[in-house]
């Protein structure tokens, strides 16, 4: 089963539950509207500093959104594997 990507949680566990909208959110958080938009749609992903901020805010880890956010990108990179190919390394004895 795929992860969800984190800007879907940060939208749906915490924007929308407590009824704050991305214009609202991004002026708490210190960024960019366009920013947080794009994160929560999906189009970028979570940056360590970014992770920091919504820690801050939300009163989570760092470590939770780092994680979702590596889950998501290591789940996508094996969803591509196929096209990665590469020649082993040859162990010398």
């Amino acid at each position: 089963m795929a992860p969800v990507h984190p800007g879907l949680v940060l939208k749906g566990l915490y924007l929308e539950a407590m009824e704050v909208n991305i214009t609202q959110a991004a002026n708490k958080l210190g960024v960019a509207r366009k920013t947080l938009s794009q994160l929560v749609n999906g189009h970028m992903g979570i940056s360590a500093e970014m992770a920091i901020r919504l820690s801050k805010a939300l009163n989570t880890t760092p470590q939770l959104w780092m994680n979702m956010q590596q889950s998501y990108d290591l789940w996508m990179a094996e969803k591509k594997s196929a096209d990665i190919h590469v020649v082993p390394f040859a162990i010398a004895s």
